[in-house]
């Protein structure tokens, strides 16, 4: 005869297995404790928007010069006589920027007439933007900013390591003057408007140098006329005209 033996039941007081927190509900319930996404510090940084005054000191960082001069925006500010214009733009000697710098150059002398320094930024290296510099013949520094330090600083960096075609110009007590990208001749056209009116605020005027005289009652000094955008449109078209009426004289005999 087979005796069956009777199971032992599991003792009442048995430890039981731990349970394992969620990680999800503390964090809920300490913020402070809640995972957040690493952030790049340059750009987790507010831009600068007109009307703010920066704090010149470290801004940027260092950047160096198309000739190899570390330098940075306060140095330039304080070697300008009004304010810098820093112009951005992604890869020298590509056609765009060739465009933007060219119309820069070309405007030289007019753009700086109230006293802003003119410089090109990029990423570029010394070497590339010396050979920029040199082929086209531009009258004004690049800057060169590997790590684009500055170029996040101003607001003209595109992820991931990219920059926006734009102008930042700033004035010599560090004041956000202008901040906008855009095209080649719409970075020229905001200078443009800074130069025009800061011409009229300060009772100059901004124009065309087309004569200057002598006036004997007033000594050496000279009178300097100036003429607008559209007196010498009308000047050019009369030019224009005249050669015209010359050919058809010439291919009438």
């Amino acid at each position: 005869m087979v005796e069956l033996r009777k199971r032992r039941e599991a003792p009442s007081d048995a430890p039981q297995p731990r349970q394992k927190k969620s990680t999800s509900s503390a964090n809920e319930s300490d913020p402070s404790k809640a995972a957040t996404p690493p952030t790049d510090g340059a750009e987790a940084k507010q831009k600068p928007v007109v009307g703010d005054i920066l704090s010149l000191d470290g801004f940027g960082g260092e950047v160096e010069t198309h000739d190899g001069e570390t330098t940075n925006l306060k140095k330039l500010l304080d070697e300008s006589k009004s304010g810098v214009v820093l112009f951005t733009y992604p890869k020298a000697s590509t056609p765009g920027c060739t465009t933007q710098a060219c119309l820069f150059r070309d405007e030289f002398s007019p753009l700086t007439a109230t006293g802003y320094s003119i410089f090109g930024l990029s990423s570029d290296s010394p070497k590339s933007n010396t050979t920029f510099k040199t082929k086209q013949k531009l009258p004004y520094t690049l800057l060169c900013d590997p790590g684009a330090t500055l170029i996040a600083a101003i607001g003209m960096r595109k992820a991931p390591k990219g920059t926006v075609r734009g102008v930042f110009v700033v004035s010599k007590a560090g004041r956000v003057e202008a901040m906008e990208p855009g095209g080649p001749a719409a970075t020229v056209e905001v200078v443009r408007r800074l130069v025009k009116s800061s011409g009229v605020q300060s009772g100059g005027k901004v124009g065309n140098v087309i004569e200057t005289k002598d006036t004997p009652d007033e000594g050496d000094k000279a009178e300097t006329k100036f003429a607008s955008e559209d007196d010498t449109a009308e000047v050019q078209a009369d030019v224009a005209a005249e050669v015209a009426d010359t050919a058809e004289k010439l291919d009438g005999v």
